[in-house]
């Protein structure tokens, strides 16, 4: 499912201003507010707008360490070492993954030495057979979304639907 321009606007706008309304909204971008509401209903329902939580800081809530843990797996302990990880706080993220290693997990921890014990807790499943973990120095390019709306919602106005 794609999105055309007003569906990226409107992306733009909430991410610009989470706590918004529906009517200011509309007034701000020269739609009815139906429309506006019909629009965020399907952008919800498609799953194209997941959430409107709060964005926390991990470093602020005391966790200012970042590391990437790319985990190798026993074959056939996926589901074991999927529930493991989301029993362990720090783990934030966690994709499975092609090539060296099987899934790739985002953590976080209060010092470099509470890394370490992050890293015990997650490798310390039986599931798990190898782990190899890089600390993030900074993060210039925070994770990022409102480039590839604006991109996607201009992609999709320059094409036009196929008839066959």
């Amino acid at each position: 499912m794609g999105i055309d321009r007003l569906d990226g606007r409107i992306i733009v706008l909430l991410a610009e201003e989470p706590r918004i309304g529906v009517l200011e909204m509309s007034r701000r971008l020269g739609v009815a507010r139906g429309t506006v509401q019909a629009r965020l209903d399907r952008l919800q329902s498609n799953g194209v707008i997941r959430g409107f939580g709060p964005q926390v800081d991990p470093a602020a809530l005391g966790y200012p360490v970042t590391a990437f843990a790319t985990l190798q797996i026993r074959q056939g302990q996926g589901a074991d070492v999927r529930a493991h990880l989301t029993t362990v706080p720090e783990v934030l993220e966690l994709l499975t993954t092609t090539g060296g290693g099987d899934m790739l997990c985002r953590l976080v921890a209060r010092s470099n030495a509470d890394l370490q014990r992050v890293i015990d807790r997650v490798v310390g499943f039986d599931g798990i057979v190898r782990a190899s973990t890089a600390i993030v120095m900074e993060n210039p390019v925070p994770l990022r979304i409102i480039p590839l709306v604006e991109q996607a919602s201009e992609d999709r106005e320059g094409t036009q639907p196929t008839r066959g």
